[in-house]
């Protein structure tokens, strides 16, 4: 047993907890960074790489199926499932060395492996009997898969995010359980790999689309490649070695999977940090009540950063936020506010669904534009989908909604303009090449525009080539 002083104690060494003892070492303060495994990031592991591994691999099936379409047939295609998730895991198990190597990195005697209990607000007692004495604590244990009550008693027939990836052969059968990010970007990987998917949720909307537009959008061009039953209760037994679903609700119907993928959150992980002995003042979930530009819980040496805090679950938004906490915990208590960069999440799905700043009020402009009928699309035969950009009455965007080809790509564009304060005219009046995607937005930005007094809605390049 030891005790150790420091200036910066940081519970958690995912994303958000190297930037954060990062930060901290970099303003000049003494850092133990504490974690009881050191496995790498959540994002190499079991969430960003080895989902888009997978993906990348369905595409793949899924492009072969469709060469027809341009005259190029290339015959019977056929899926190795063993090979495929052994791809998945050789090369997620490349990206995990490449975060643990960072650890190699930091100064000796930085990392404690140990899992750590808040004995107060400047306190920690460690499962190893060793003691911490910090100036200021940064939490960002992340967030874990949890697995419902009904589905429980299912043992090894219930997947996660963290355990789908280890099987060793795709199953012939999924229920998918849960229709936000995760679950709607496997249930169509898995059904392009020629699993036969069914995607089920309590509510009636998939991907967490905003606008009712681009929300039907969603359902009707997912719901082309495989079943959805949204808005739904289920009832979960296991019988025979498989999983026996019956459903009611917006429809009802009974069938045993192979195996069930439950997708339905993943909560912050509290469990064993002893929350209470800080006297953190929590909300209605347990989490405790921070402050989004400068991450300290209330007025305390606490701060908290990454999924744990339940905010923005995205790993640039997770550095961003370590950073921050870093910072302040080694200056405490003097505390910066930093301002928070828009909203941006993205769903790689086919086509991708990005959800970029501010949603629409009463005041707000939007502009809309349909790729069902785009130029490089319909080259492409992947003419689907659509945008929904916002402003406000001077034209100056706020926010975007992209279900449609390119959006992972087209949505930085966006949310850069957003993050600037430029207007609708202003894109404009940038060089859009013929014929790309990005020409698609003009349709939406030019609406807007119309609806702006003060710009003209045209812009250069207005007599736009035909398909654009």
């Amino acid at each position: 047993m030891a005790h150790h002083d420091t200036d910066v104690a940081i519970i958690g060494a995912g994303t958000a907890g190297l930037a954060a003892e990062r930060s901290a070492r970099r303003d000049g303060a003494r850092t133990l960074l504490i974690d009881d495994a050191f496995r790498g990031t959540l994002c190499a592991n079991t969430g960003c790489m080895p989902s888009k591994l997978l993906i990348a691999a369905a595409n793949a099936a899924h492009n072969a199926h469709g060469t027809g379409v341009f005259g190029v047939n290339v015959g019977h295609v056929e899926v190795d499932g063993q090979a495929v998730l052994e791809r998945v895991r050789r090369e997620r198990d490349k990206f995990v060395k490449a975060t643990r190597a960072s650890f190699d990195k930091l100064p000796a005697g930085t990392c404690i492996q140990a899992r750590a209990h808040l004995a107060g607000l400047n306190a920690l007692t460690l499962d190893n009997g060793d003691t911490v004495s910090a100036k200021s604590i940064v939490i960002a244990t992340g967030s874990y898969a949890r697995i419902p009550e009904p589905f429980e008693g299912l043992g090894d027939l219930a997947l996660t995010n963290e355990s789908v990836f280890e099987m060793n052969d795709l199953p012939g059968s999924l229920a998918v359980i849960g229709g936000g990010a995760i679950g709607l970007e496997l249930a169509q990987a898995m059904s392009r790999l020629g699993v036969e998917t069914v995607l089920f949720d309590q509510g009636d909307t998939l991907g967490g689309a905003r606008d009712s537009d681009v929300q039907a959008a969603v359902v009707n061009i997912i719901g082309e490649e495989l079943p959805l039953h949204l808005g739904v209760d289920l009832n979960v037994e296991k019988l025979d070695g498989r999983v026996q679903l019956s459903w009611s609700g917006a429809s009802s119907g009974k069938r045993a999977f192979d195996r069930v993928l439950v997708a339905t959150g993943r909560p912050p992980a509290f469990e064993g940090l002893g929350l209470d002995a800080a006297g953190l003042e929590l909300d209605e979930h347990g989490v405790p009540v921070f402050d989004r530009t400068t991450m300290q819980c209330g007025d305390t040496s606490v701060f908290i950063a990454g999924d744990v805090n339940a905010d923005a679950a995205v790993l640039h938004e997770a550095s961003d936020e370590g950073n921050v906490a870093g910072s302040n915990a080694a200056a405490y208590p003097s505390i910066n506010a930093h301002p928070r960069m828009p909203t941006f999440t993205l769903t790689f799905s086919d086509p991708p669904l990005a959800i970029l700043g501010e949603g629409p009020d009463e005041d707000t402009l939007t502009g809309c534009a349909s790729y069902a009928d785009q130029g490089r699309a319909k080259v492409e035969a992947r003419a689907k989908g659509l945008v929904r950009l916002y402003a406000t009455p001077d034209g100056r965007l706020t926010g975007a909604e992209l279900f449609c080809p390119g959006a992972d790509h087209m949505a930085h564009l966006l949310v850069h303009a957003i993050q600037r304060g430029e207007t609708a005219s202003d894109l404009l009046n940038m060089p859009f090449y013929h014929p790309t995607l990005e020409e698609g937005l003009k349709s939406a930005l030019r609406e807007i525009c119309a609806a702006t007094p003060a710009a003209p809605p045209s812009g250069r390049g207005s007599d736009d080539p035909p398909g654009a």
